[in-house]
């Protein structure tokens, strides 16, 4: 093959854009009215009760339950910090982790519920595939300022 439009340092920018556009989407769709009065934790709250681990249900009543308001803060204002990161490329192997982190966390959570697994488990892979690729050296503030 001759030429490749994009080199594979742009293809991993471009994926990671689309990885920041899709939190960037997860924060976007959310009711904020209706999310920051805890409603979007009180449905987590079902999943975590009736979760098969013990650790899952444990842990998410001695971390979220007690805490609904904050958490949904939490949750919703990672998702932001996370897609506008990844956009911009900035601080990107912290997002790339971080991004990783919550969907296991979400994939986890939502174990039985295998309709949002596909999601979950793409972005996951994308996050590791960005990680290990170096998706911020083209097109990223970090390339900019010669960081990582």
């Amino acid at each position: 093959m001759d030429a490749i439009w994009l080199s594979g340092a742009q293809w991993l920018a471009v994926l990671r854009v689309g990885l920041g556009l899709w939190w960037l989407e997860s924060w976007r769709h959310k009711d904020k009215k209706t999310w920051f009065t805890g409603s979007g934790i009180a449905w987590a709250a079902d999943m975590a009760e009736k979760h098969r681990w013990n650790a899952v249900r444990s842990g998410f009543e001695a971390v979220v339950k007690p805490r609904p308001k904050t958490m949904a803060y939490v949750v919703a204002y990672a998702e932001l910090a996370l897609g506008l990161g990844l956009i911009a490329g900035f601080l990107t192997p912290v997002a790339l982790v971080g991004g990783l982190l919550l969907n296991l966390l979400y994939f986890v959570l939502m174990i039985h519920d295998w309709a949002e697994q596909g999601q979950n488990s793409m972005m996951a892979l994308i996050s590791v595939v960005g990680l290990f690729g170096m998706a911020w050296q083209t097109w990223s503030v970090d390339a900019a300022l010669g960081w990582f």
